[in-house]
């Protein structure tokens, strides 16, 4: 783990809500008082700028091109002066789903994986699908289901955990150390979902292969919940009331033991204790 810098890379599929989280975030930092704080200027801001302009409006963000790969790097700072960098890869969500079928990491991802110090993965469980097989029904209930489709492909768990198990791989290819870098999973939309009092234990229901998988691989991963937005936004017809409060009075996390709080730079805040932590 680096001595000297400390930085956290974001990753998420398409569809996890990346752009407006980054977007909401970038304005706590910049103007709310919180757990963190910018600590000077960042880079590359154009798409959360021009995604912040669509929430100010009551609008939903627009989605990212596939072709972005931007870097944003941002600063930040905790009360007990720690500081950290939050790497932000502006980039379409497509690109994660191409790396996972075509089992490959690009050179920039490689870069990303490597000289991080944490990594942030976004998932919404609401985006999963889980089919039935021998651990979610009975052999006698599944005896006699018509199979309309025999082509084989890969479960939404199955393919989170192989994202999961080449990033690890990437790292340890070309990192010295034989320690991960920390690992935190945001549960996002988490206003959409009923599942479980926890994001713990939503992650355990919804998911099982990826939170034996986590559990198995790091000894205290961060898993939280989060509603960036706090409500769904159309990306055309305008929400009047959160136009009027301002997006900065929406959204909030789930801590782990299940509690609410409107500081959504607390994932990003518990990330960076952890290294204080760790380094001591």
């Amino acid at each position: 783990m680096s001595q000297t810098s400390n930085s956290i890379l974001l990753i998420g599929e398409s569809g996890v809500g990346k752009t407006h989280y980054g977007a909401q975030l970038l304005r706590r930092l910049m103007r709310i008082p919180g757990a963190l704080r910018m600590n000077g200027a960042a880079t590359n801001l154009e798409a959360f700028e021009a995604a912040l302009e669509n929430l100010d409006e009551g609008r939903a963000a627009g989605h990212t091109a596939r072709s972005v790969n931007v870097d944003s790097v941002w600063p930040i700072v905790n009360a007990a002066g720690r500081e950290g960098n939050l790497v932000w890869p502006e980039y379409g969500g497509e690109q994660i789903k191409s790396v996972i079928e075509n089992r490959r990491l690009p050179d920039a991802w490689q870069r990303r994986v490597h000289e991080a110090d944490a990594w942030l993965l976004l998932i919404r469980l609401q985006q999963t699908s889980i089919g039935d097989d021998i651990f979610s029904k009975r052999l006698v209930d599944l005896k006699g289901v018509p199979v309309e489709n025999r082509e084989v492909h890969p479960s939404d768990q199955a393919r989170l955990v192989e994202l999961l198990q080449m990033l690890i791989f990437t790292y340890r290819s070309t990192s010295r150390s034989h320690c991960l870098p920390r690992l935190g999973i945001l549960l996002t939309c988490w206003d959409e979902t009923a599942i479980a009092p926890t994001p713990l234990e939503a992650l355990a229901v919804r998911l099982p292969l990826v939170s034996a998988f986590v559990k198995s691989n790091w000894r205290q991963p961060l898993i939280m919940g989060l509603s960036a937005l706090e409500r769904p936004l159309n990306p055309t017809r305008r929400d009047t009331e959160y136009a009027s409060k301002g997006p900065e009075h929406f959204g909030y996390v789930i801590n782990a033991n299940g509690t609410k709080s409107s500081d959504l730079t607390l994932p990003i805040y518990h990330l960076l204790d952890a290294s204080a932590r760790v380094d001591r």
